[in-house]
């Protein structure tokens, strides 16, 4: 924490914006894959309008990171991918969302009525 003229000052709420989640490719899959626990690769890439190749390389920084999980297996005869948050991952979008609240908080607590007069 700094101080300016013997203020403290608290970090700026981006400071807690996670650059890996917060791409907002990566925050929909994280967010997906929050809200239904497991999803399969098609799925993902239908429901964020994504391309094959696109949904892989932002699945692999995730992987990478350990925010999520990639099953492979078969649907029938058919080979599935399945994806998953890991608890590390289910932490990085709370703290991230957390991120996000006190950043909403912090600029709509700077708005006066005067503030918005002035921007219409």
């Amino acid at each position: 924490m700094s101080e300016t003229a013997g203020v403290p000052q608290v970090p700026h709420p981006t400071q807690g914006l996670n650059d890996t989640v917060h791409h907002r490719t990566r925050l929909g899959i994280m967010t997906v894959l929050h809200e239904i626990d497991r999803a399969e690769f098609g799925y993902l890439r239908d429901t964020l309008n994504l391309t094959d190749g696109n949904l892989s390389r932002h699945l692999r920084t995730l992987d990478q990171a350990g925010l999520i999980e990639i099953h492979k297996g078969y649907h029938g005869r058919r080979p599935r991918t399945w994806l998953s948050l890991t608890a590390k991952g289910a932490r990085a979008l709370a703290d991230e969302l957390t991120a996000l609240r006190e950043l909403v908080a912090r600029i709509d607590g700077n708005r006066g009525p005067t503030d918005t007069a002035e921007k219409e």
